[in-house]
């Protein structure tokens, strides 16, 4: 894929980081990402609020603050309620507020499942953007939130075999921002980072690694 060279570009294709950064004056950059998946949850209220915290975290976990977000959403029409629709865009509309961040519009589309997910932008100070290619041996890995959410999830889809406790603090960190992990980040100097999220903790320690150039 062509990619065209900016030097005001700060983070792009080269290390699969969560967002790219795009410097705009000496003091400040944006940081805009897009994610969207299939749901995790049954309840379309929860499963949009999972998919608004899922894709604001790619923009905490590069030191940033989202404002403004647009919905993207895939609808099979006909084939599944369309109360789930708006169920959907409820759950992510309360978990925009409680960031701070507008829903400026979106886009849906016909498909054979439903996906929902959102494009979000955030500002991010110059000498606050935290990257995954800064790593360095010896560093070590903290993790903000437990890991295992896709494991209980899947579980649950699959036998219903998961306790109800479990399954619900499951969905609760499914839900919750990393917004005050991004403000400890911040205010301790924090230089790499991440969001755990499909790829796992293995595969996203080898994509640190790799952008770090470390082993």
């Amino acid at each position: 894929m062509p990619v065209k060279l900016d030097e005001n570009l700060l983070v792009g294709f080269a290390n699969s980081d969560d967002a790219a950064v795009y410097k705009i004056d000496n003091e400040r950059s944006l940081a805009f990402t897009v994610d969207f998946f299939t749901p995790v949850v049954d309840d379309p209220v929860c499963f949009g609020r999972i998919a608004a915290a899922n894709a604001l975290s790619d923009i905490y976990a590069m030191g940033g603050i989202p404002f403004l977000s647009l919905n993207i959403i895939a609808f099979p029409v006909g084939s599944v309620p369309d109360h789930i629709f708006s169920d959907i865009l409820k759950g992510a509309a309360e978990k925009s507020m409680e960031a701070g961040v507008v829903i400026g519009g979106g886009h849906s589309v016909r498909d054979k499942e439903v996906k929902f997910g959102q494009a979000v932008i955030g500002y991010v100070a110059n000498n606050e953007i935290i990257d995954n290619s800064n790593a360095r041996p010896g560093d070590y890995i903290i993790l903000t939130k437990p890991i295992g959410t896709g494991i209980v999830t899947t579980a649950k889809k699959l036998d219903g075999k998961v306790k109800i406790k479990t399954f619900r603090q499951a969905v609760a960190l499914m839900e919750s921002l990393n917004k005050t992990a991004r403000d400890i980040m911040v205010s301790n100097n924090i230089r790499c980072a991440t969001d755990i999220t499909g790829f796992g903790l293995l595969g996203h320690l080898y994509e640190i690694a790799a952008a770090s150039k470390i082993s």
